[in-house]
């Protein structure tokens, strides 16, 4: 078998994976919403691209070194901006009142009155409801 079949495939296949992780940085490069993304992930992700690099620089420059590079920067770039916006974008995610629906709301209004107040406090809004 002639070196020309496993190069040709390795640069396939390279171009393949660098076209499926495109999309998705593209997304998080655009609207800054890293909120459905791990932390952990991300983080082990790093360290795992770390640590192959010391095999993949034992390696004779080839498409592996081009797929290993990209991960090591597409990786690096999702924990940047994760750290970066994650937190502050979270934030914004979290389900307000009006989010929960009608039982959902009645119930955070009555979970709020009993910290503010220590009790029970019926409304207007909830005698109807009755």
């Amino acid at each position: 078998m002639s070196t020309s079949l496993p190069l040709l495939a390795g640069s396939v296949s390279t171009a393949i994976f660098v076209a499926s992780t495109l999309p998705m940085l593209v997304k998080a490069g655009r609207t800054k919403d890293l909120a459905s993304y791990s932390l952990g992930n991300i983080v082990l992700a790093n360290i795992g691209n770390v640590i192959y690099a010391a095999y993949v620089l034992s390696l004779p420059l080839g498409p592996v070194w081009a797929l290993h590079g990209f991960h090591l920067g597409a990786t690096g770039l999702m924990l940047f901006w994760y750290l970066r916006h994650g937190r502050r974008l979270r934030a914004r995610h979290e389900p307000t009142l009006a989010s929960r629906g009608r039982r959902g709301f009645k119930m955070a209004v009555v979970r709020r009155n009993i910290r503010r107040f220590g009790h029970r406090v019926r409304s207007a809004t909830s005698l109807n409801a009755r």
